[in-house]
């Protein structure tokens, strides 16, 4: 059983950067995949960007590509998303979340992290 925790959501203004964390315990952490998806109220929840358990792998949403950076630490088990250039059209619930390497679908989901972004 993998726990994951977010920080580091907040209030900011519009073009200003933030910087998610997700530590993951419970579970060895380079057996996963990560991603981070968000939502915001009435909308369903997007993809944001995924990284690959070993080689830094990545992939990311077309809202997002170019702004937001996916990063990990497997040696302190967690990932990172750094959003820079921020909009009001970012904020939303940021949540991350696990994918064990073969799978597709995503085992484990923090509690997730506000993000509000003022314009």
């Amino acid at each position: 059983q993998v726990q994951l925790v977010e920080s580091g959501g907040g209030l900011v203004q519009a073009g200003a950067s933030l910087r998610l964390s997700c530590a993951a315990s419970g579970g060895t952490f380079n057996d996963y995949h990560m991603g981070w998806f968000r939502q915001a109220p009435g909308k369903e929840r997007e993809f944001i960007a995924w990284i690959s358990r070993f080689y830094g792998i990545t992939n990311y949403g077309d809202s997002v590509k170019g702004r937001f950076t996916i990063s990990r630490d497997n040696a302190k088990n967690t990932v990172s998303l750094q959003m820079n250039s921020l909009k009001p059209e970012d904020t939303a619930v940021y949540y991350c979340a696990a994918q064990q390497a073969g799978r597709g679908k995503y085992e484990y989901w923090g509690q997730g992290t506000q993000v509000t972004v003022s314009s």
